[in-house]
């Protein structure tokens, strides 16, 4: 059996220690430590422990680092690559809002803060709203030291120029009102926004969030003659995100843990796509029961309705907000991937002639293509049922 031979510390043990920016000198078992050693130590404050001492664990690198290191060490002179850069996406010139509302001021507050715009022109019919929501924001720039430029009125050739033109007017809901109740009421709005449109900015891209969603962006397509690349419905982002917020509640988990989607109708014919939703990577299916899924996919479609229930007097502002620049984004690529939007279809899920929510890759010019979801046969028929539901309220 080896044994570990005993050494002597001496006063040039303690120097060299001191050279090597050592505080510490080990002495084990055994070890002879000399009275000159131990002067040294105690004058250039260098303990001397009895060992063996406890050592810390081994940190070992990930590889890309320890690659790194190895040609550092190869190559004083070589750079790590910088760290991959988040896309910011392209600046638009001009974004016009028709709406100076909750919904249209608070667009405008999130594009401002994103620096997504270059100008944001706000149109309202109430006097001195839209100038007022714009001053504001303008005056938030000394704080927020934003280039975005904010202005206001009451004319809706203000939409002259712009690149997207978000389209939010109309009679909000109240307590008990059906979306599709407000047909006829908001369907003259739509009609009277589409003709300034096509007269003063017959290349912009409209995003229709005026209620009931679906069928107006019908009237807006019918009313400028637009191609259905250029003429898009807000929901299918809300309605995702409110489905994925009822199936984290459900589930206990946070809300970037679940992936899921709605489709089909922004009201009752909404489809919540429960076979593609996820958990944490996983199927729905194994971390709620069915009556817990039913639970979430009626919070979904009801969710409008309960916002609208406790304000009594409108409805949602600010998710929807969120909603709208979601799409936005992924038209400036500031977000990659599909987005759920409302377009007319042609021939896609087998549908034709209609206006309904389905994945789609936008771009600047609107609507890229639209994705075809592998569904379940329950959920097609929702696509067809929620089709069908439309086609009869536009007669």
């Amino acid at each position: 059996m080896n044994m570990k031979r005993s050494k002597v510390i001496g006063s040039e043990h303690v120097s060299d220690a001191a050279n090597r920016g050592r505080r510490i000198i080990e002495v084990m078992p055994g070890d002879i430590v000399t009275a000159q050693a131990r002067e040294s130590a105690e004058r250039l404050s260098i303990a001397l422990l009895d060992g063996p001492l406890e050592r810390p664990a081994v940190v070992r690198a990930d590889g890309a680092t320890a690659a790194r290191r190895a040609l550092y060490r190869r190559n004083p002179k070589w750079l790590a690559p910088s760290a991959a850069r988040v896309p910011t996406g392209q600046r638009l010139r001009r974004v016009a809002l028709v709406g100076a509302g909750g919904v249209g001021s608070n667009v405008a507050h999130l594009l401002a803060n994103s620096a997504a715009a270059d100008e944001i022109a706000l149109i309202d019919i109430t006097p001195g709203l839209a100038e007022s929501v714009a001053l504001d924001l303008n005056h938030a720039s000394g704080i927020t030291r934003t280039r975005t430029v904010a202005s206001g009125g009451t004319q809706l050739s203000a939409v002259a120029g712009a690149q997207v033109i978000v389209v939010s007017a109309g009679r909000p809901r109240t307590p008990g009102m059906t979306r599709a109740a407000l047909l006829d009421v908001n369907r003259r709005i739509i009609r009277a926004t589409a003709e300034a449109i096509r007269v003063n900015a017959q290349n912009a891209v409209v995003i229709v969030v005026t209620n009931p969603l679906d069928e107006m962006t019908v009237e807006m397509l019918r009313a400028t003659g637009f191609p259905r690349a250029q003429v898009l419905g807000m929901a299918g982002t809300l309605d995702s995100s409110r489905f994925r917020r009822a199936l984290a509640e459900q589930a206990g988990v946070a809300v970037s843990d679940v992936e899921a989607i709605a489709l089909g109708s922004h009201g009752d014919e909404m489809a919540p796509i429960v076979s593609g939703s996820k958990i944490r990577g996983r199927p729905v299916t194994e971390f709620l029961s069915p009556e817990a899924i039913d639970h979430c996919v009626t919070d979904a479609v009801t969710g409008g309705g309960q916002v609208v229930a406790l304000r009594k007097t409108g409805s949602a502002v600010l998710a929807p907000a969120h909603a709208i620049v979601e799409v936005i984004d992924h038209m400036r690529g500031a977000r990659a991937g599909a987005v759920p939007a409302s377009v007319m279809l042609e021939g896609e899920y087998g549908i034709e002639g209609v206006v309904l929510g389905v994945p789609c890759h936008l771009g600047l010019g609107g609507l890229i293509e639209v994705v075809e979801l592998s569904l379940s046969a329950a959920e097609h028929l929702q696509l067809k049922t929620a089709a069908d539901a439309i086609r009869g309220r536009l007669g």
